[in-house]
């Protein structure tokens, strides 16, 4: 699809615009939008300089701990200082996050809301993995039962936390 402005090069931006039940598409190529009025964004985001803002977030900025902390902390097997890796936010290597752990682990909780991966697991490779996250699951419905008075739900949840606590004891 061309350009709606110029005509000559491939569209890349995409604009919906809905006012009133009224709907207006636009189709811009990168050149067309950037001089457009109507758009002011710098189409320049780099998720390197995103991650590095998130860096600069963290409350104890600027406190004597913080800045010694950021200018001595590096890794040992890379020789990337905590400084560094704030300005391009990327790590040098794979020790990386154990050098850096303790500013790493606020900044998951922060972004995450939590500091262990909760996410999608792929089949083949997660069955323990699997089988500790529905322990889990079935906790909290354990948890809740109790919580509502019903004894023989909480009963029936608390034996299948048990047998998949004996599954993971026998693997």
């Amino acid at each position: 699809m061309l350009c709606d402005d110029c005509g000559k090069r491939e569209a890349t931006m995409h604009f919906t615009k809905i006012i009133n039940g009224d709907v207006t598409e636009l189709h811009l190529c990168e050149e067309c939008a950037k001089n457009h009025k109507e758009f002011d964004f710098d189409a320049s985001f780099s998720i390197h300089n995103f991650l590095a803002g998130l860096l600069d977030l963290d409350s104890t900025q600027g406190s004597p701990f913080e800045m010694d902390y950021i200018t001595s902390v590096k890794c040992e097997k890379c020789g990337l200082t905590y400084s560094r890796f704030r300005q391009i936010g990327k790590f040098g290597c794979s020790n990386c996050y154990n050098s850096f752990r303790e500013k790493l682990i606020p900044l998951f909780r922060r972004i995450h809301g939590h500091e262990n991966h909760v996410g999608k697991v792929p089949r083949r490779a997660g069955g323990m993995i699997r089988i500790k996250k529905e322990i889990s699951r079935l906790k909290k419905q354990l948890e809740l039962a109790v919580r509502n008075e019903e004894y023989e739900k909480a009963a029936k949840i608390r034996d299948q936390i048990k047998e998949l606590q004996a599954q993971i004891d026998t693997e």
